[in-house]
């Protein structure tokens, strides 16, 4: 039997593709996150490198989801309160120099060719 040719998959070619892990999708933990937490997990997800921790803020995510900034605020406090993401560099506010929103890490998405941390399935000492 010959072998049948591997053809490229027919994704769209005006951008990227943002796959998600189907476990994490149907986990108990995802289905009872508000709405908002999660659109905030795919936009998250879109600007995700392995290489360097994502670049995110309130702000952005108000304008994106869209909502308020109170709610995109919870959002965030329920992503990290959940396990889904970890703040790795606080926001700096700074007229002169300019500012910079805070860096997350996504547990569940690899960085630095490491395996994903997973801390959102992991039991935690309650």
């Amino acid at each position: 039997m010959s072998k049948k040719k591997r053809t490229a998959l027919p994704f769209d070619r005006r951008g990227n593709a943002v796959v998600f892990n189907t476990y994490l999708l149907n986990s108990k933990k995802y289905l009872a996150l508000r709405p908002q937490a999660k659109v905030l997990i795919t936009l998250l997800q879109i600007h995700w490198r392995n290489e360097k921790p994502v670049d995110y803020g309130i702000r952005e995510a108000a304008e994106k989801i869209p909502c308020d900034e109170r709610t995109a605020s919870k959002a965030f406090k329920q992503l990290q309160e959940g396990r889904f993401i970890t703040c790795v560099d606080e926001s700096v506010f700074n007229s002169r120099t300019g500012s910079k929103s805070r860096s997350w890490h996504l547990e569940w998405m690899p960085f630095n060719d490491r395996k994903p941390n997973n801390y959102w399935d992991k039991k935690t000492d309650e």
